[in-house]
């Protein structure tokens, strides 16, 4: 079964994208934004909050996914 992206609306910190990335990928939510973090502040920078605030503006949260 192919699992859809989504916002996560039980883990969220902030939109909840990296919540639902957490669920797609079967990951612990708090790693992946440690993850982030890092890549943000060490390497990527700009892109990477470019690409969080479009899917956090694109992604549906997940109340709308399942219903």
């Amino acid at each position: 079964m192919k699992k859809k992206l989504y916002k996560s609306t039980q883990d969220r910190k902030l939109s909840g994208v990296l919540g639902g990335l957490s669920e797609v990928w079967n990951i612990d939510a708090s790693l992946l934004r440690i993850i982030f973090i890092v890549l943000t502040l060490l390497m990527v920078g700009l892109p990477m909050i470019i690409v969080y605030v479009a899917a956090a503006l694109i992604l549906p949260d997940d109340k709308d996914v399942w219903e």
